[in-house]
């Protein structure tokens, strides 16, 4: 499942890479004008050869073997964007087309991870880090839904090219041995997710940020439980109310447009997949306090969601060009805020490595039907537009795979459980 091959899509420049540098006669200058140390350097921690051709024609092999992959540069603005924003500059010059990869674009993005490309310390990157955060902080609901809507308003028929065909499930999946497709994933994370919380029939439960209702569907399908999703993206909810109405379940489930901190009411399960990403810095106890509201005394709860292991940024490039206001949190400090709520931790678990794959199959679909989610809006779904999401959805699956990002689902309770509210062994979840 790992490899994804190169198609017309990720490569406009058929023929063969170069086999050897051609730039070795040339006298010695300082490394910002003749920046080949650096993408040896490069080269050498990753451990992955690499051929680079410079705005002047010039051609250069970094590392020992055969190179995957070529980057192109087609001005020096691009290069210096490389050379002083790493990442950054590197991913928005491809963006823009001034950066062209060619031959194995997976291998270049798990080149530039193996390196350290990301982890290099920028103080114009963090400066703009933190200007991006105060101009999109979700304090107010109305800039919330307004960062939600930057990513999230497309058409189900945008998402049915890549996500999986039963639920349109935009989360990890979960991918024990002997899994094959993305579907199987993403419904064995569903019951997954319903054997922690017990969830079973004559409960009532909210899904905060609920989607396309992937979740909501499935759990009264397979445990008769009752639900009620909470989303505020307007596209979403206007088309899962047709969907509850189309399936005749109208009786059963309900969805809300709403922020998932205007608590409705209690309930006996609280489902939060997906959504303490877009709470931001600052907003964490907000968010929790509004999880432990939904609560009823005993009641049980599970968070997933996207964190750090230890103190770090959030990445600059998806903050501004995919997630406007997102935030990924440290792990303790939402164990800290859960505590602070009174909210027990029952169990944690990192399925880090489930995401690493399920973002694989994402970015092989999305890639192999390109053509038809251009075709469904040609200016919208640009070539600039292909290039950003497949940069942050081949990105973000090196991201999990080298352990910079974890997924971590913790099921909490509403006060201390007793030894007969819930099993005392972990074998009732994987015992369907």
């Amino acid at each position: 499942m790992r490899p994804l091959t190169c198609s017309p899509t990720l490569s406009s420049r058929p023929g063969r890479l170069p086999q050897r540098p051609q730039a070795d006669a040339a006298p010695r200058q300082p490394w910002l004008l003749r920046p080949q140390a650096w993408f040896h350097g490069l080269a050498e921690r990753a451990g992955q050869a690499f051929a680079v051709e410079f705005p002047d024609g010039e051609l250069l092999l970094a590392g020992r073997g055969e190179p995957r992959f070529r980057l192109v540069f087609r001005s020096p603005a691009a290069l210096r964007a490389v050379l002083f924003r790493g990442h950054v500059g590197l991913l928005e010059s491809y963006a823009d087309q001034q950066i062209e990869l060619e031959g194995d674009l997976p291998t270049a993005f798990s080149t530039a991870m193996a390196a350290g490309l990301d982890l290099q310390p920028n103080r114009w990157n963090r400066l703009m880090n933190r200007l991006h955060e105060w101009r999109h902080s979700a304090a107010s609901h109305g800039r919330a839904k307004a960062n939600a809507r930057a990513h999230y308003p497309h058409p189900p028929d945008f998402y049915r090219h890549w996500l999986d065909e039963e639920g349109l499930v935009y989360t990890c999946g979960y991918w024990p041995d002997g899994t094959q497709t993305l579907e199987q994933a993403q419904s064995q994370k569903i019951d997954h997710v319903c054997r922690k919380l017990r969830l079973q029939r004559g409960d009532r439960f909210v899904d905060l940020g609920c989607g396309f209702g992937g979740f909501l569907l499935r759990a009264h399908q397979t445990t008769g439980a009752t639900g009620v999703g909470v989303n505020t993206t307007t596209e979403q909810v206007h088309w899962l109310r047709e969907e509850i109405v189309r399936r005749g379940l109208s009786s059963h489930l309900q969805v809300r447009e709403a922020d998932f901190r205007e608590v409705d009411g209690l309930y006996d399960k609280v489902v939060s997949i997906g959504v303490l990403e877009h709470a931001g810095r600052g907003l964490l106890d907000e968010a929790i306090r509004a999880h432990a509201a939904y609560l009823r005394p005993g009641g049980l709860g599970l968070l997933h969601f996207v964190g750090h292991i230890g103190t770090q940024e959030t990445d600059l490039f998806i903050r501004k060009h995919i997630f406007p206001g997102g935030w990924l949190p440290d792990i303790s400090e939402v164990l800290s805020a859960l505590e602070r709520h009174g909210l027990e931790v029952v169990d944690v678990e990192n399925l880090r490595r489930h995401y690493a794959l399920t973002l694989d199959v994402w970015a092989e679909r999305f890639d192999r039907h390109w053509p038809e989610i251009r075709a469904i809006d040609p200016t919208r779904y640009d070539e600039r537009f292909r290039r950003l999401w497949m940069s942050y959805l081949l990105g973000s699956a090196e991201s999990f795979r080298f352990g910079r990002t974890h997924l971590f689902q913790i099921v909490f309770s509403q006060g201390s459980l007793g030894k007969n509210d819930y099993p005392m062994g972990r074998e009732f979840l994987y015992t369907p």
